[in-house]
């Protein structure tokens, strides 16, 4: 069971341009108005977990900002090629698609897994009680900046994929799955853009040594 959480359609849709056909309107930054480049920075409001549009300047007057409703996303995407998780430790998680991402949610005070599917993305309810021994097998995860960084994990099929990723690009997947997804299943072209979408994560990402505890 698992309670929707809402996704807002520029969070989830208008991060996905880079990948479908252009749009006619032209996007602008949700603080001051002035139109954006193609490729620009996102803030997270934390209160509702929206993705706000920012120019340079607006968005850099975050950068180092403690508390506050927003806080500025970073760029990065780090992959974790040594990342270690049992499958006893997946099963516990009980999730109906073997997607997630798992990140500290400031204004709730707690760790937060969300999971995508045709409706958006949902939240479990269930006890994250093996977080603290997946840190402790992988200390990476101990530097995962608060609200706007999640672990993404990939295990469809034979996938087993780990990044710590901006909570931006979490989203931007939520959003591909919702504009493919067709049928019970999703259909073959929703697993496709998956695919696509993990490898492209690949290419941009840094690899990041994962310590053994």
């Amino acid at each position: 069971m698992g309670e929707t959480v809402t996704v807002p359609h520029r969070s989830a849709f208008l991060a996905l341009r880079r990948y479908v056909k252009p749009a006619v309107q032209e996007e602008r930054c949700d603080l001051c108005g002035v139109t954006l480049a193609r490729e620009h920075r996102h803030l997270f409001e934390i209160a509702n977990r929206k993705i706000v549009c920012a120019c340079d300047p607006c968005a850099l007057r975050f950068a180092d900002v403690i508390g506050g409703r927003f806080k500025l996303i970073p760029r990065d995407v780090r992959a974790l090629p040594g990342f270690r998780m049992e499958d006893a430790q997946w099963d516990d998680l009980a999730l109906p698609i073997n997607l997630v991402f798992l990140f500290h949610d400031s204004m709730a005070g707690k760790l937060a897994a969300l999971y995508p599917g045709p409706a958006g993305a949902t939240e479990s309810l269930l006890r994250l009680g093996a977080w603290p021994t997946l840190v402790e097998q992988n200390p990476a995860l101990a530097g995962i900046a608060p609200d706007v960084e999640a672990l993404l994990v990939n295990r469809v099929g034979a996938a087993r994929r780990y990044f710590i990723a901006p909570i931006d690009v979490c989203f931007e997947l939520v959003g591909l799955i919702r504009l493919h997804w067709r049928g019970l299943s999703g259909g073959n072209e929703v697993w496709r853009e998956i695919e696509e979408f993990f490898a492209r994560l690949q290419a941009r990402a840094k690899p990041e040594e994962v310590e053994r505890a």
